[in-house]
């Protein structure tokens, strides 16, 4: 089942925001000459306020505060793209509202390959590697059952 454009660009959007700017600047680097656009918004810093839930289920709470930075920009035929990212990179959200307008511009495929597939799988081969390193250290606790007299 393929998924609706607006799950496409929601996926798209927390890839990109969730990568490390070092790396995000690195790939950005291979797609090519920055297409022409201008600032619409931005960057911008500022902070986000963080809630949680005890146990995962309970009430809501105010966990903190979290400083992101976004950014707005559109490109020469008027397509706008949207960036927010964790932290104070205004060059990380630059890449991400011009990757997010590119690809709604058309050129999904593009940001897709470049981009996304590759911090995806660099994400995924992480959690991998510390559930690993995780279940080196379980321990598993068994009862031995004793056989009865007959």
């Amino acid at each position: 089942m393929a998924a609706s454009a607006q799950e496409q660009r929601r996926n798209r959007l927390s890839a990109l925001a969730k990568a490390p700017a070092d790396r995000l600047q690195a790939l950005w680097s291979k797609i090519g000459e920055e297409p022409e656009h201008r600032l619409i918004r931005g960057p911008e810093f500022g902070s986000v306020m963080v809630r949680g839930r005890a146990g995962g289920t309970g009430a809501p709470f105010n966990l903190g505060e979290v400083t992101v930075t976004r950014c707005s920009v559109a490109l020469a035929d008027g397509t706008v793209g949207h960036g927010y990212v964790q932290g104070r990179s205004a060059a990380a959200a630059r890449i991400v509202a011009l990757a997010d307008a590119l690809a709604e511009a058309g050129q999904h495929d593009l940001i897709e390959a470049g981009l996304v597939a590759p911090l995806e799988e660099e994400r995924v081969a992480k959690r991998k590697a510390r559930a690993r390193k995780a279940a080196a250290t379980k321990v598993d606790f068994f009862t031995m059952v004793r056989g009865e007299a007959t």
